[in-house]
Parts: C-alpha cells; sequence; structure tokens
C-alpha cells in the first residue's frame, strides 16, 4: 500500500478502481513468499511433525531460545503448533510466550515484497527475538511448568483448525496452494479495504487516530496485535511503512500478534484464567519492548 490517491474522486468508478489495482499489485508482491512459507509448513508436517514434537520435549531448558528462532517463520504455524504443545503440557509458559513474541506472521512477507525495507525484516526480527528471548527466560524463572497431559499435539491442527480439509489430497503442492489461494484473498480483501480508508481519511489524520510520536502509541498498537487473525499484523505493517506508527510501536503490535495461536489456545487449554494470564503476560512484554525503544529514539 504504497500508493497515493490524494488526486483521485476515490468515490468515482475510476478512483475506486484505480484502488483495487494497486491493492492487486501489492498483494501479488506477497505470493511467492506466502507459496514458500506454506510450502515449508506442509513439508515439516508431512516429514518432519513428530521429530518436531520430540525436539520440543528434549529442548527443557533451551525452550524460549528455540521458541523464539522458529517463531520467526513467517505465518503463524509455530504459534498454533506451541499453544498445542503448551495445553498438553510438553513446553512452559516461557517457552510458549517467547514463539508468541517472537512470530512474524505476515509482516515479514509484506516487507519483503519491498525491496528498499529489506534491513527493516532484519531489525524487526531480531528486536521481537530478543524480547521473546529475555521475556521467555525471564517467565520461566517465576512460573512452574504445566503439569503435562497424555494428549500429544502435531503440528497438522493449524490445517484443522481453519478446516480448509487439505488433508484430503497427497502431497505438499495442492495443501500449501489451498492455503496460500485462502490468505491472498484475505490480503487483498484487507490491503483494499486499508487503501481506500488511507485515500479517504489521509495519512495525518491516521496518524493523529493512532496517537503517533505519542507515549501511548504502543500501548494502543499492542492491542490491535492481539486480534487473533493476520489481519491485525497486515495493518500494523502497512501503518507502519506510511509512516503512521513508529518502530517501537509496529514492534509492540507485532509482538502481542500470535495470530490463530491464541485462539488455539483459549480452544485447546481449558484453564481460563491460565489463558488470560498468558494474555497480560504477552501483552506487557509487547508494550514495555514498544515503550523501551521509543525512549531510546529507535
Amino acid at each position: 500500500m504504497t500508493h497515493t490517491h490524494e488526486h483521485l474522486d476515490i468515490f468515482s468508478a475510476s478512483g475506486l478502481l484505480h484502488i483495487l489495482e494497486d491493492a492487486l499489485l501489492d498483494t501479488l508482491k506477497v505470493l511467492p513468499f506466502l507459496f514458500a512459507a506454506f510450502l515449508l509448513l506442509e513439508f515439516l508436517e508431512k516429514h518432519a511433525g513428530d521429530r518436531l514434537n520430540r525436539f520440543f520435549l528434549r529442548a527443557g531448558r533451551a525452550g524460549p531460545l528455540v521458541g523464539a528462532a522458529l517463531g520467526c517463520v513467517p505465518q503463524c504455524g509455530f504459534s498454533v503448533l506451541s499453544a498445542n504443545l503448551y495445553a498438553g503440557g510438553i513446553i512452559s509458559r516461557g517457552t510458549l510466550l517467547a514463539v508468541f513474541l517472537s512470530t512474524s506472521d505476515e509482516a515479514v512477507l509484506l516487507l519483503a515484497a519491498q525491496p528498499r525495507r529489506y534491513m527493516d525484516i532484519l531489525y524487526l526480527l531480531l528486536t521481537k527475538v530478543v524480547v521473546a528471548v529475555l521475556f521467555g527466560y525471564a517467565v520461566d524463572l517465576f512460573a512452574r511448568r504445566r503439569p503435562k497431559s497424555a494428549r500429544t499435539p502435531q503440528i497438522h491442527d493449524i490445517c484443522d483448525h481453519e478446516h480448509c480439509g487439505c488433508h484430503a489430497h497427497k502431497g505438499i503442492w495442492i495443501p500449501a496452494l489451498l492455503h496460500t489461494a485462502k490468505i491472498f484473498g484475505f490480503l487483498l480483501a484487507v490491503t483494499s479495504v486499508l487503501s481506500f480508508a488511507v485515500a479517504a481519511l489521509g495519512t495525518e489524520r491516521i496518524s493523529r487516530l493512532l496517537l503517533t510520536d505519542s507515549f501511548f502509541q504502543p500501548f494502543l498498537a499492542a492491542v490491535v496485535g492481539l486480534i487473533p487473525n493476520c489481519a491485525a499484523s497486515v495493518l500494523l505493517t502497512q501503518l507502519y511503512l506510511e509512516g503512521a506508527l513508529s518502530f517501537g510501536s509496529v514492534i509492540a503490535g507485532l509482538c502481542t500478534g500470535a495470530g490463530a495461536g491464541l485462539l488455539v489456545l483459549f480452544r485447546e487449554n481449558r484453564r481460563p484464567k491460565d489463558n488470560l494470564l498468558n494474555v497480560g503476560l504477552l501483552y506487557l512484554a509487547a508494550v514495555a519492548a514498544g515503550l523501551i525503544l521509543q525512549a531510546v529514539g529507535v
């Protein structure tokens, strides 16, 4: 969403068509990265799902470090996996939060489609990993491990969660294409709405609504990030690219953006108070990271 429409009548047919064309072009740039991410997840599910579960079991004290590294993989597949593993008592609270905090979701894919913003990807991932590792270990110092249960989660729970029916197909190509098509359509819709909103309101008004350069912006961004849908990360990343969000604020928002992982956590972990505690800790860590980055002028 890098185009401007200041001189267009956005409510005319030609104006709307121009906005939709720009949205389509922006979304098409993300398409190869989307497909590559889902192809990787399908490969892991088909060939390494059981080994990945055993790997988490053996990680022990390295859990938060391992979780933070895996969370960097674009898409929220590992946040869904970690939610199931936590519900089954296999990983610690700190490891769960480390995965959630480092989950990249669509942010990396959107930035990767911008040739001049590659360094932003590096800074974003490094910052999120540092926050995830530090906070994950801090939580594990003060929290006991969840008791183990008999349930053994699997990486294919991401597919079960989305009810996509992709397991009716053999191989990894068709399921990856099905997931890619679903997310591509969603991204196109969101990008179109955002493009129209930016054109109608203007960047300056959006900046005021988001409290640009305000102490409170990381608090607001972190609330947006908690929306358990990739729309949140799309919105935050696009606004960051437009200059309406500071780096500290986009970090705060993307750190709470665990995507479908939060939905799976509330569905699979039958302890509401425990889930609310995890969400509270996630929000606290994200806001703290955003405020620190703003304070040091990053």
